[in-house]
């Protein structure tokens, strides 16, 4: 064996190990369910009642916005609730009916007509404030799920997430998930062949393919892209004449002329 005079060592010895492949991480995401702590903090305040908001429809194409407010009762909270897009049909529909037995609730619908006038945004804001104002009583403190504050007489907190974060949200999102669900089903009677008892009026593939197959209905929102491309094909539009445009009744009369 040779050793390296300089160090003492064996020039076998100095020789690195090959590096050990990265181990994989096993951290597990944990999913936790909404809770009261919110609204419990703020009853130990004395602020009394509380709300939870959230509203179901912003993403299809067809419908309308449904927006449900609820306050709970700290003594009877259903057991299981979550975000609406978290629970089966079956679920939603159990806790929908728990909800509606145990808590004082509101609902407010923005029609396509809203939307279309106002954009999906400002449509969906009204709803909810306007289910806030619905409630049996007003209440002191509203929580609302996502970005945006509402316009309303009693103090807010906007939450991100809030349908699985917030008790009072999740209820809402159930109740008004089903609700408007119940609605979409409803519309399907009167426009048939679209699918709405299915998708709920989302850009699925059967949905798209429908829709251009049929052309919009009433009940499609008129500015969102798949609509408009739709309308456009079963509606085209004539292009405006410029001042150049000599259409061909007016050419034959002059060719007659001369």
């Amino acid at each position: 064996m040779i050793r390296d005079k300089s160090s003492g060592t064996s020039k076998t010895a100095s020789k690195k190990k090959p590096a050990e492949p990265a181990k994989p991480d096993k951290r597990v995401i944990v999913v936790t369910r909404p809770s009261f702590r919110r609204e419990r903090a703020l009853i130990k305040r004395g602020v009394w009642p509380v709300a939870g908001c959230d509203e179901a429809g912003r993403g299809p194409l067809a419908g309308p916005v449904v927006a449900a407010a609820v306050v709970l009762d700290p003594n009877r909270i259903p057991k299981g609730l979550d975000d609406s897009k978290r629970l089966t049909v079956e679920r939603r529909e159990e806790l929908f009916e728990e909800i509606c037995a145990t808590a004082a609730f509101s609902v407010a619908v923005a029609s396509r007509a809203r939307i279309d006038r106002d954009n999906i945004l400002r449509a969906s804001l009204w709803a909810l404030a306007r289910a806030v104002h619905a409630l049996p009583e007003m209440p002191k403190h509203v929580f609302v799920d996502g970005r945006d504050k509402l316009a309303t007489s009693c103090d807010c907190d906007a939450v991100i997430g809030g349908d699985g974060i917030v008790a009072s949200i999740a209820a809402a999102s159930i109740i008004a998930k089903v609700t408007r669900d119940r609605l979409m089903c409803a519309l399907a009677l009167d426009c048939p062949g679209y699918g709405f008892e299915q998708h709920k009026g989302y850009a699925v593939p059967e949905h798209l393919e429908a829709l251009d197959r049929l052309g919009p209905s009433s009940h499609h929102r008129s500015f969102f892209a798949p609509v408009v491309a739709a309308r456009l094909k079963h509606f085209p539009v004539p292009a405006e004449p410029d001042l150049f445009t000599v259409d061909a009744e007016s050419e034959a009369a002059a060719s007659e002329a001369a």
